[in-house]
């Protein structure tokens, strides 16, 4: 597995090989050795999986969390465009989005560190999602902002109205979280 940082420090990009053949293919998308060997430290907590339609779009979501939240995302089925945005005040790139096509059928996985918000939008008639987590679930740690923020100007790549939840749909925007010391702290 090769991982490869990103534009957002701690993003980094997990390209693993495909063996395809007539059945199909497989994929190691999560080798905790390999991580450790590029010196980064991932102990999944809870495994996700969300599945998903057209246009559909989830997140932005963050967590607070004491202990920090880290997550490896990959598509499981279909296509999605992954989104992430560095939301950690003090952080050189605070307000930068990150966007990773990720289809089931290519190699790639993505690393999201602590305090960042993750997002995806289907590109694929249905497509899942698989994520990993550092720490659990903890719904009094869990915010959203809002996916269409104009000052954060995500790219959603949708190809008619986007199908949103009402909690994402009437989240407060970036400056919002900021102005209540809503978001997480650059370490």
């Amino acid at each position: 597995m090769n991982l490869n940082e990103l534009s957002i420090p701690g993003v980094f990009l997990l390209e693993s090989p495909v063996w395809g053949d007539e059945r199909g293919f497989f994929r190691e998308w999560f080798k905790r050795a390999d991580f450790a060997s590029a010196g980064l430290d991932f102990v999944a907590q809870q495994a996700n999986l969300s599945m998903s339609k057209r246009n559909v779009v989830r997140g932005l979501h963050y967590s607070l969390a004491p202990e920090g939240q880290a997550k490896v995302v990959t598509c499981a089925f279909g296509e999605l465009d992954d989104v992430i945005v560095d939301v950690r005040v003090g952080s050189a790139t605070f307000g930068q989005v990150e966007i990773v096509h990720l289809s089931a059928d290519e190699g790639w996985s993505v690393l999201l560190p602590v305090g960042v918000a993750h997002g995806f939008c289907v590109t694929s008639e249905i497509a899942a999602l698989c994520y990993l987590l550092s720490s659990g679930f903890n719904a009094g740690f869990e915010l959203e902002i809002d996916p269409f923020d104009p000052q954060i100007g995500v790219a959603w790549g949708v190809s008619a109205e986007p199908i949103v939840s009402a909690k994402d749909a009437q989240a407060p925007s970036l400056a919002e979280r900021l102005a209540a010391h809503e978001l997480p702290e650059f370490s």
